[in-house]
């Protein structure tokens, strides 16, 4: 198993791609910290991973929160010990041009987007140095360097991910610990049938985002899982600062669905 021995911190991973990624990670032999809001929702994944054979916790917690995010933190090094892994995942995606998005929408996407990034990697950066070793992987999108209609602060968020892993990999890397960013394209998941369903013909707008990846559709949520169990691997030791694209070859085509 991949990751045997390490213990890993997902943040959003009560449903969706972070629900994915706690899932592999353990069945690589990772024991995992399940973050999200709604506690009974990671017990549901705790669920999951205890009836596989593995290990995890559900950790209720707003990471807007820095008492919350410590409490968690501290709670998951109780357990298992030194978390070494840390999946910055947690998002949430206000759809709208600028003009079109409340304030209120703005601060809950960069408080969950950036300040949740930013709390839990502090939480968990002291017990990397003192071990001399970990591995801190953001998600962020190729909406932060393609952009897609609708998406403006979501995507001001993920370019901002992007450029959080390459400055954190220069302030921590000589101390062994590495920072990446994962950037997908649109894959299928809650967070776009959320999306979909706010719009006007959801329908329409869904074959779009498949004809519009040139491999001819639409990620599946194991696709990404994949390369976040690479990142928080050994197998990537010389890695650090990169984002890596998944995302079917949309960042290279440049297509964007049409309103």
């Amino acid at each position: 198993m991949r990751l045997q021995g390490k213990v890993a911190l997902v943040t959003g991973a009560a449903r969706g791609i972070g629900r994915g990624i706690a899932l592999r990670f353990a069945k690589e032999g990772a024991a995992v910290g399940v973050v999200d809001l709604d506690e009974a929702q990671c017990l549901a994944v705790v669920d999951e991973i205890t009836a596989a054979g593995g290990a995890g916790l559900a950790l209720g917690a707003d990471i807007r929160d820095e008492a919350q995010v410590e409490r968690a933190a501290a709670r998951l090094r109780e357990h298992f010990g030194t978390i070494n892994v840390l999946v910055n995942n947690a998002a949430v995606m206000p759809a709208g041009a600028l003009h079109e998005t409340s304030p209120e929408d703005f601060d809950r996407c960069l408080g969950v987007n950036l300040r949740g990034t930013y709390l839990c990697s502090r939480a968990v950066i002291p017990g990397m140095l003192a071990a001399g070793q970990g591995s801190i992987i953001h998600m962020s999108s190729v909406t932060g360097t393609l952009g897609l209609p609708g998406l403006a602060v979501y995507s001001a968020t993920k370019a901002a991910l992007s450029g959080l892993a390459r400055a954190m990999s220069t302030d921590y890397a000589r101390f062994g610990i590495r920072t990446n960013a994962v950037a997908p394209g649109t894959i299928d998941s809650p967070m776009l049938h959320d999306f979909l369903a706010a719009q006007s013909n959801p329908e329409a707008l869904r074959r779009q985002f498949d004809a519009m990846h040139p491999i001819g559709r639409v990620g599946q949520i194991d696709e990404v899982a994949n390369v976040f169990v690479f990142l928080a691997s050994d197998e990537s030791s010389f890695v650090t600062g990169a984002t890596y694209s998944v995302d079917g070859g949309l960042s290279v085509k440049g297509e964007q669905p049409q309103d």
